[in-house]
C-alpha cells in the first residue's frame, strides 16, 4: 500500500533479521482474509472498514505530521485520488471475502502480479516475454479450477469481486507510477492522505445508511470481534507499513517484494488449518497452479 524508497547502504546484519519480518507481514496479510471473514457481514462492510482504519488514521497522522505540512496541492490531489481507488479495493476485497473462502481471496487477488505487468505491458506497447505469457496462462486456468471447489460449477458472487479487487490493484498501481505529483512524495504521508481518503468514502456511505452504522456496530463486538477487528488494524495495517518501511532501507525492494509475493500461501494454509476450509481435489489443484503460475510470472518478469 506504501511506495518503496530507495535502499540505503547494507548493513553487515544476518539477512534474516530483515527478512522475518518482512515474512511476518505475509503470514499477517495471509491472515487477514480469515480475520475479516470472521467480524464482517454483508450489513457491516463499511462499519467495520471505517473502525479498521479509523483506529491507525491517528496514529499514522500523529507520526507523519511534519511530513503531511510539507506537500504541496498537486501531491495531495494525487494521493486523494489513489485514496479513492484505494478504498474501491478495499470495499472490494471485503465484500468479496464476505461471499467466499478466504482461502479463495487470498489466491485470487495474487493475480494482481499477473495483471500489473500485462496492464503495463499494454500501456507503453511492449510485449511480454513468452515465458510470462505462459505464467499468466497457468495462473487465470489456476483460478478457474480453484474456484469450482469440488465441481464445475458458476463462480461464486465473493470469487468475482474478489477478482474485480486484484483488477483495482493493478488499476491502483499504474495511478500510483503514472500520476507525477506523488512520486516524490514522502511514502508515510502518501499512504495516511490516501487511507484518509478511503476512510472518508466509507464514512459517507456510512452516513448515506449504507448497512449498520459504525457505532452500533462497535457496540455490539465481542471480545473475539474485537481481537479480529486490532488485528486487523494494528498488524495487518500499521505494523505492516512501518515494516516495509524499515526493511526496504536495509534491503532491496525486490527482496521485500519477494518475501510479500507468499501472501496467497499464508491465505490457503491460515485458511485451511485455522478456517477449517477444503477446497476439494480440483480446487487444490487450481490452487497450486496458482500459486505455481505468478511465482513463475514474477521470474519471468
Amino acid at each position: 500500500m506504501s511506495t518503496l524508497a530507495a535502499p540505503a547502504a547494507p548493513t553487515t546484519r544476518p539477512a534474516w533479521f530483515t527478512d522475518l519480518p518482512v515474512l511476518l507481514v505475509a503470514v499477517v496479510w495471509g491472515a487477514s482474509y480469515l480475520a475479516a471473514k470472521g467480524i464482517t457481514t454483508t450489513h457491516t462492510v463499511i462499519a467495520v472498514l471505517v473502525l479498521r482504519f479509523g483506529i491507525v488514521l491517528p496514529a499514522l497522522v500523529a507520526a507523519g505530521w511534519r511530513g503531511l505540512r510539507a506537500l504541496t496541492a498537486p501531491q495531495w490531489r494525487g494521493a486523494g485520488t489513489l485514496g479513492l481507488i484505494l478504498g474501491g479495493i478495499f470495499l472490494l476485497e471485503t465484500y468479496g471475502v464476505v461471499h467466499t473462502s478466504a482461502t479463495n481471496a487470498g489466491l485470487i487477488i495474487s493475480l494482481t502480479m499477473i495483471f500489473t505487468p500485462l496492464a503495463e505491458a499494454a500501456v507503453t506497447r511492449k510485449r511480454p516475454p513468452r515465458a510470462f505469457l505462459a505464467a499468466a496462462g497457468l495462473s487465470v486456468l489456476g483460478v478457474v479450477l480453484l474456484t469450482q471447489g469440488g465441481g464445475f460449477t458458476r463462480p461464486s458472487l465473493g470469487d468475482g469481486l474478489i477478482l474485480l479487487a486484484a483488477l483495482a490493484r493493478t488499476v491502483h498501481v499504474l495511478a500510483m507510477s503514472r500520476i507525477k505529483a506523488v512520486q516524490d512524495a514522502d511514502s508515510l504521508s502518501l499512504t495516511t492522505v490516501q487511507l484518509g481518503s478511503a476512510v472518508a468514502v466509507f464514512a459517507v456511505l456510512a452516513g448515506a445508511g449504507t448497512g449498520e452504522g459504525p457505532w452500533s456496530v462497535a457496540a455490539d463486538f465481542g471480545v473475539r470481534e474485537w481481537a479480529g477487528l486490532l488485528f486487523l488494524s494494528v498488524f495487518c495495517t500499521l505494523f505492516a507499513f512501518f515494516v516495509q518501511m524499515w526493511a526496504v532501507r536495509r534491503t532491496s525492494p525486490s527482496r521485500v517484494s519477494l518475501l510479500l509475493g507468499t501472501e496467497p500461501l499464508w491465505a490457503a494454509a491460515v485458511g485451511i488449518a485455522v478456517g477449517g476450509e477444503r477446497l476439494g481435489v480440483v480446487g487444490l489443484v487450481g490452487g497450486v497452479l496458482v500459486l505455481v503460475g505468478t511465482s513463475w510470472g514474477r521470474r519471468a518478469r
